[in-house]
């Protein structure tokens, strides 16, 4: 009998499910198509040629491949600039080389979507002491809380038109919080308000799940800079490791100073072979985007049909990849990781199970089957072992094998009687 044979109340709210997100699934289709062109364009417009697929090493002076690359990432992104490189190791070695290269000591930067990621509290260092983070050599902090849930504009006004903040710092993702991801739209009113106070602030963008949602990149609706990672929405699935910065030519050139040393910036940094990689991955990413939205979608309407509370709603307006479901019980969130898991293409036999991690205050579970290692394109779910024990799911490369892996999920709940 076939994995995938799932019977009961789970089959019958899959069927269910496919019928209500048809329409959702054709505007998704609708901003993929959309992006996918767009894109395409721009390797056309740079000339992108079998040459620029090639390597280098050592120092990786004057190389084609490195520099082609990061002209058509800017130009799709309506940026003057941009760094997209293989030696970027995460999202939040990209977010902190970008807040080092802009910040300088006693410069004030104000967060105006709550308190950022966990995983990024290292680099700030506002809360506790961190060696090296930004607080120890002398940045100001501020971070504007959430009010109902919602972003608190008139605070942030208020303290934009008080002091002078070097960075106005926007988060588009929700990270482990139940507000709502930004859309492109949304970021750049956000921008536009930052300007409208305090025009010399610096508009910076945490890009990161967000790339390809929406028929805009916020560098083309207001941000001044942002940044993500490659082995999310922007790599495709084929990018091995990664991330890029980009916006204004002056920061973006301060950030390469940052990542590499001061005087050589932008001019060194060898690609080892992994073009080719880079330029596949970019090129699917709008697809690859697009299947892992209609995968959350999915998730959304199944679940909401089995009676959970999801964040967002199936046909809510999506401004990232990731979709929340409140499971409401530690047991269901194991059972659920578990049956995840067990439909990954790589490490099926595995069996999740709940463990302290660098940089969470809680025990987290994590489920991923991934062909790249903490991959968030591939489908995966995590999740804090705290109330409302919500799980956090993102990725899948094709929609078929995610929706299968997703189906599993449920199943899991149901063979364990939490449905």
């Amino acid at each position: 009998m076939s994995l995938f044979n799932v019977g009961g109340k789970s089959a019958e709210l899959e069927a269910k499910a496919l019928e209500n997100c048809a329409v959702r699934f054709g505007k998704i289709s609708a901003v993929t198509r959309k992006n996918q062109r767009r894109l395409l364009e721009a390797y056309i417009k740079n000339g992108v040629s079998a040459v620029h697929l090639g390597s280098t090493t050592g120092y990786g002076y004057d190389d084609a491949g490195r520099d082609k690359i990061e002209q058509v990432f800017a130009d799709y992104c309506g940026a003057q600039d941009c760094l997209f490189r293989h030696n970027f190791m995460s999202g939040t070695h990209t977010l902190a080389v970008m807040l080092f290269g802009i910040l300088r000591p006693n410069d004030k930067m104000l967060v105006l979507t709550g308190e950022p990621y966990d995983t990024l509290q290292g680099v700030l260092g506002h809360h506790a002491y961190s060696d090296g983070s930004l607080t120890e050599l002398g940045v100001k902090i501020e971070v504007v809380d959430l009010k109902d849930g919602l972003l608190d504009t008139e605070t942030i006004k208020k303290k934009l038109a008080e002091d002078d903040y070097r960075v106005a710092y926007i988060q588009r993702s929700r990270g482990y919080s139940f507000r709502k991801s930004l859309t492109a739209q949304e970021v750049g009113e956000l921008c536009r308000l930052v300007k409208s106070v305090s025009p010399d602030t610096i508009a910076m963008v945490d890009n990161c799940y967000g790339e390809f949602v929406n028929t805009a990149e916020p560098t083309a609706v207001g941000a001044d800079i942002m940044a993500g990672s490659l082995i999310k929405n922007a790599g495709g699935g084929i990018a091995p490791t990664g991330g890029y910065i980009a916006g204004r030519h002056d920061l973006v050139e301060k950030c390469a100073a940052r990542l590499t040393a001061p005087g050589v910036g932008r001019e060194i940094g060898a690609t080892l072979g992994h073009n080719r990689e880079l330029f596949m991955g970019l090129f699917a990413a709008p697809h690859v985007t697009g299947e892992a939205l209609k995968s959350a979608v999915f998730a959304a309407e199944l679940f909401t049909l089995a009676g959970f509370d999801v964040v967002p709603k199936p046909n809510e307006e999506r401004g990232d990849i990731v979709q929340v479901l409140k499971l409401e019980s530690d047991e269901r969130l194991i059972a659920f990781c578990k049956g995840i898991q067990s439909g990954s293409p790589v490490d099926s036999f595995a069996s999740p199970e709940p463990a302290d991690m660098p940089g969470y205050d809680s025990k987290v579970i994590m489920a991923a089957g991934a062909f790249t290692l903490g991959s968030s394109i591939e489908l995966s779910a995590d999740a804090p072992l705290n109330e409302p024990y919500a799980v956090y799911l993102q990725g899948g490369l094709n929609f078929d094998s995610a929706e299968a892996g997703i189906l599993l999920g449920l199943a899991a709940l149901e063979k364990d009687n939490l449905i």
